[in-house]
C-alpha cells in the first residue's frame, strides 16, 4: 500500500493542502493554501477543496484527508466553529468524495494535530493517557489511550470560573487582554491542573502557534504531568489528516477482504450441497 496520501486543513480564513509522506511525515510538496470563501457555505468549500486538490498532479486513488472545525461522527458534521451554520448535519465525507473524485475522510481539526503529534512527533511512543492541547483562538484538544484517539474530546470547554476555559486562557485571550506571560501563565496552571486532576494523563503536548515561544510560559507550569511542546505546528492538521486517511483506506480494504472471503465460503458451502 502507498505510503503517500494527501493531507487538507479547512480553517475559518484559509483552506491549505499538500501531499505527505508517511513514512516520515513530510511534505513532499509545497503546501498551497487558499482563501476560504465567505460565507463558508458547504459548496462554496467543497468547490475550493476540489479546486486545491486539482493543483496538484496526484495519483487515482491516493486517499484524502481532511480536517474540519466540528465535532465529527461517522464524517457528519455535528457542529461549526468558525464556518457557516449550514455546515451542521452536512455529511463531509460523502460531499467532499462526490466533489473531488477522491476517497475523503474528515475528522476533526484539534483530532487532525493530535493525530500527527502521535504519530511523527510529541507522541510517539508515549503510553496511557496522552493529550494534546492546541491554544489558539480557541483551545482545541486531541486525547490518546495507549495510542487509540477518543475523538471529539473538546475540552476547551470545560467549565472554568463559570464558563468555556477557553474564553479564560485561550492564546486569543492573552493578546486581546495583553497578558504578560506570568499572568497567562497562571490561567494555564488552573486550566492544565484541572486536566491533570480529571483525565490522570502520562504526557500533555500543547501546540499551536504560541508553541514556539513555548520557553516563555511552560516553565512557569507546577504539575506532576510531563507538558511539552508540540513539534509539527503549522504542518500538523494537514499530517494529520492525511496519515487518518491513509490508516481509514486500509481499515476499508481489510472489510472489504473480510466480506469478499466470507461471500466466498458462502458460495463454496452453497454448492457443495447442491
Amino acid at each position: 500500500m502507498s505510503k503517500k496520501a494527501f493531507g487538507i486543513d479547512i480553517g475559518g480564513s484559509g483552506i491549505k493542502g499538500a501531499p505527505v509522506d508517511l513514512s516520515t511525515g513530510e511534505l513532499t510538496a509545497e503546501r498551497v493554501r487558499i482563501d476560504t470563501p465567505q460565507p463558508s457555505t458547504p459548496d462554496a468549500v467543497a468547490d475550493k477543496v476540489a479546486e486545491l486538490i486539482a493543483s496538484f498532479d496526484i495519483e487515482d486513488g491516493m486517499p484524502v484527508g481532511v480536517t474540519f472545525p466540528a465535532v465529527i461522527k461517522a464524517g457528519v458534521a455535528q457542529t461549526a466553529a468558525n464556518v457557516d451554520k449550514s455546515w451542521i448535519g452536512t455529511d463531509v465525507d460523502a460531499l467532499l468524495t462526490e466533489r473531488t473524485g477522491h476517497d475523503v475522510f474528515v475528522v476533526n481539526d484539534a483530532d487532525a494535530a493530535g493525530i500527527a503529534e502521535m504519530e511523527f512527533g510529541a507522541g510517539q511512543g508515549a503510553p496511557g493517557v496522552v493529550m494534546v492541547i492546541t491554544l489558539g483562538t480557541g483551545v482545541g484538544s486531541a486525547m490518546f489511550v495507549d495510542g487509540k484517539l477518543v475523538p471529539n474530546t473538546e475540552l476547551g470547554h470545560l467549565l472554568l470560573h463559570g464558563d468555556s476555559a477557553e474564553r479564560y486562557m485561550a492564546s486569543s485571550i492573552r493578546e486581546k487582554e495583553d497578558l504578560d506571560w506570568e499572568t497567562w501563565g497562571a490561567r494555564l496552571q488552573e486550566y492544565f491542573s484541572h486536566v491533570e486532576f480529571l483525565f490522570s494523563p502520562t504526557r500533555i503536548i500543547v501546540g499551536g502557534g504560541v508553541s514556539k515561544k513555548h520557553q516563555k510560559f511552560l516553565p512557569l507550569l507546577d504539575l506532576k504531568t510531563e507538558i511539552v511542546p508540540a513539534e509539527l505546528r503549522n504542518e500538523a492538521g494537514i499530517v494529520g489528516a492525511a496519515a487518518l486517511a491513509q490508516l481509514e483506506t486500509k481499515s476499508l480494504r481489510k472489510a472489504a477482504k473480510k466480506v469478499a472471503k466470507t461471500t466466498e465460503k458462502k458460495k463454496a458451502k452453497d454448492a457443495s450441497k447442491s
